[in-house]
């Protein structure tokens, strides 16, 4: 504590916020514990960070009218959409298979990584318009059981293949600067300098209820020896780009791999390479988080 006051006062006013809401422990942290956007809008934290209940409800769209109309009810009933099993934005172990099965096809050329996103929507596309489906990109169970159909049932080594994931084309926001450019899709942090790639790790995120925000951010300060003022757990090498959210190295990840999430944060598995990204990077460098 001694230690974080003193950072606290070479920090000044506007980081104390943020370091009250420090936390980005792993997933298996106890359920009573304190999510880092509830403790973050308990110190003060800026609003905008996640919505509030209060926002959810005041939204037209959540209006009792709106929900209660007779016409909307029956048309919904009238022409019912089909349910997809899985869409972008899911992130699972089914996922997983479906990529692996793709892969087999040829129509992705990416490993699994248990992420839906814009590279996985590109290939069920494909193979839906292949084989005469409605290309949505989304899979129903008609997709489901034609790639079931059409493939093999993966390998332990095709679904987790023991290289380290392959970084995704940089977002267009990457390319200028000096970036820490996260793909939540390959589940890669690629350390950019004006276009230039000049090293990668791999990362995981948050769970579905601490979500790892999405944007373009800018390191607001460092801390090579930090422990979390919420859940208690180390967090080495941080650098906080979002409130209380930072990319950190993550000894958990380390010996779980994506079998655990953190609480927002952006995790890094191995050591040497984020003390060497450590060193590198700079307060006000630009970090861009995307699908």
């Amino acid at each position: 504590m001694h230690r974080q006051r003193n950072i606290v006062r070479t920090l000044g006013a506007a980081a104390a916020v943020a370091l009250a809401a420090t936390a980005c422990g792993p997933k298996s942290e106890p359920a009573g514990s304190a999510s880092p956007v509830a403790s973050a809008s308990a110190a003060g934290a800026s609003p905008e960070a996640s919505p509030s209940s209060d926002d959810k409800q005041a939204s037209p769209s959540a209006s009792p009218s709106q929900s209660a109309s007779p016409s909307a009810s029956a048309s919904a009933s009238a022409s019912p959409a089909v349910k997809p099993i899985m869409a972008n934005g899911d992130d699972s172990d089914q996922v997983r298979e479906l990529q692996a099965r793709l892969k087999q096809l040829k129509f992705l050329s990416a490993k699994p990584t248990g992420f839906y996103g814009t590279k996985t929507t590109t290939a069920v596309k494909a193979f839906q318009s292949r084989h005469g489906l409605p290309a949505t990109g989304s899979v129903d169970a008609a997709t489901w059981k034609k790639l079931q159909e059409a493939s093999k049932k993966p390998t332990k080594d095709e679904l987790r293949p023991p290289e380290v994931n392959e970084a995704d084309a940089p977002d267009p926001r990457c390319m200028q600067g000096r970036v820490m450019c996260i793909s939540k899709e390959s589940r890669t942090l690629a350390w950019m300098i004006d276009g230039k790639v000049i090293s990668t790790m791999d990362v995981r995120f948050g769970s579905e209820n601490t979500p790892t925000r999405e944007g373009e951010f800018s390191v607001g300060w460092k801390a090579k020896d930090w422990t979390s003022t919420i859940y208690h757990t180390p967090m080495p090498y941080a650098m906080f780009f979002s409130g209380g959210q930072a990319v950190h190295y993550s000894a958990d990840f380390a010996a779980r791999g994506y079998n655990g999430a953190s609480h927002g944060c952006v995790n890094v598995r191995e050591k040497g390479k984020i003390a060497a990204l450590f060193d590198q990077v700079k307060v006000g460098d630009k970090v861009v988080v995307y699908w």
